[in-house]
């Protein structure tokens, strides 16, 4: 099966956090590429379609929104 991605992923596993109207739900970064992510969310909380992904140990904080959801696990693409 071969992957059409814009940007190669790079698998990580750092902190992150969703953020949004004031609110921030922890999230797990599980691999990044320079177009997007994919996040494991522990949370049943509901949070909206466009966020701000924030990983405080890297500096990065960019605004985004989601392109697929299955389970505990969404995909998303930078803005």
């Amino acid at each position: 099966m071969s992957e059409h991605r814009i940007a190669t992923r790079h698998r990580i596993l750092k902190a992150g956090t969703i953020e949004f109207s004031g609110d921030a739900i922890p999230c797990t970064v599980r691999n990044i590429s320079e177009t997007g992510a994919a996040l494991e969310i522990n949370s049943p909380l509901w949070f909206p379609e466009h966020f701000t992904l924030n990983i405080t140990s890297d500096g990065l904080r960019k605004s985004c929104h989601i392109v697929w959801r299955k389970e505990k696990r969404i995909g998303i693409a930078f803005d």
